[in-house]
């Protein structure tokens, strides 16, 4: 099936590695150029570099979510190589666990502001010249998470919270040509899944309580990513699609 998306510009948060980076790579095949950002400057280097070598058109930025100016940075950037921007994937976040009456204030800003920020942040600086097309797509990664786990108020708080954002924001943004959705996945076998000390514990748990009998890797995520971010899904806004492999309750 052609995605129509064919010289579109992708901006993915977060794509250093894990998801994001196979959710660049994914749209890069589909003959998207890309925006490759991380905090990590080099990570985001090295990820659109090995793009490049493969024969797709990449950029690294590096970029801090949080940070208004560095967003408007990572916006020129785009604009600078490709013109503008017309696929944004806020998916920068990651978890710091622990149960609410351990949990720091620094901790709990930590991942509120760069799940819930950063998607505004990146959504209000990309809708002008999408609005201007009136063609575009925000696709943001949420979570199973959204039903609760335990040592997790910070991620669930922020992930529900995008949920919420992504059906406001598809309200006001139909109109225009521009279509807000999300991506909820499950338990995903990343590289830095893979790294905790937890891990073996984590996989059978999500194994023992998954009705399909396998996990999820990178490019599950990715493939829907692309789908709902293309022409094809136009008819599709302000909705949560889950990616878990039927699990939903923790």
């Amino acid at each position: 099936m052609d995605l129509k998306i064919a010289g579109k510009v992708a901006v993915v948060t977060g794509s250093g590695r894990g998801i994001g980076a196979q959710t660049v790579r994914t749209l890069a095949e589909e003959g998207a150029r890309v925006v490759v950002t991380d905090i990590n400057e080099e990570t985001a280097r090295e990820t659109a570099a090995r793009l490049s070598a493969d024969g797709h058109e990449a950029i690294g930025v590096k970029c801090d979510v949080c940070r208004r100016e560095d967003v408007d940075a990572l916006v020129a950037a785009a604009t600078k190589a490709y013109g503008g921007v017309d696929i944004l994937v806020n998916n920068a976040g990651f978890t710091r666990d622990q149960y609410l009456g351990k949990m720091s204030e620094d901790d709990w800003d930590a991942v509120v502001d760069t799940i819930i920020k950063g998607a505004f942040h990146c959504s209000r600086a990309v809708l002008p010249g999408m609005m201007q097309k009136r063609w575009g797509r925000i696709v943001n990664i949420a979570s199973r998470s959204v039903f609760g786990n335990p040592g997790q108020t910070n991620y669930t708080t922020a992930k529900l919270g995008l949920v919420g954002f992504t059906r406001a924001l598809s309200l006001e943004q139909a109109k225009f040509g521009i279509t807000v959705n999300a991506i909820a996945p499950g338990f995903v076998e990343t590289e830095l899944m893979r790294s905790l000390p937890t891990y073996e514990r984590l996989r059978d748990g999500a194994l023992a309580r998954n009705p399909v009998g396998f996990l999820g890797q990178p490019g599950d995520i990715a493939d829907a990513v692309a789908f709902i971010a293309s022409e094809r899904a136009r008819y599709i806004t302000g909705v949560t699609l889950y990616v878990t492999g039927g699990r939903f309750s923790s």
